[in-house]
C-alpha cells in the first residue's frame, strides 16, 4: 500500500515556520506520520465541516484534509489551541 503525499498551504507552512525550533521539529514529526496513517488514534473530525480533520500535539493543532483517492494529505493550519477553530 502506498504512503499519501503530504501538502501545505502556503499559510500552514508559514505557520509552522514560526513556531520555536522543538515545537515545529515536534509537529513536523507528527505531521509526516499522517504519510502512513491520516487518522490516527486522536484525531477528530471537525464539526461543521465536510472534509476537515485534527490532531494535537501539545498545545498546538494541525488542521488537515484527506483526499483518498489521489491519496493526498493537505495540511491546512498549524495553530495554538486558543486559535486553531477560528
Amino acid at each position: 500500500m502506498d504512503d499519501y503525499r503530504i501538502d501545505f498551504a502556503r499559510s500552514a507552512r508559514k505557520e509552522l515556520e514560526a513556531l520555536p525550533d522543538s515545537t515545529a521539529m515536534r509537529v513536523l514529526l507528527r505531521i509526516e506520520t499522517l504519510a502512513m496513517t491520516p487518522r490516527p488514534n486522536g484525531c477528530r473530525k471537525l464539526a461543521g465541516s465536510d472534509n476537515l480533520w485534527r490532531i494535537r500535539i501539545g498545545d498546538y493543532r494541525v488542521i488537515y484534509s484527506i483526499n483518498d483517492k489521489q491519496r493526498v494529505v493537505d495540511v491546512n493550519g498549524v495553530r495554538h489551541r486558543k486559535d486553531a477553530y477560528d
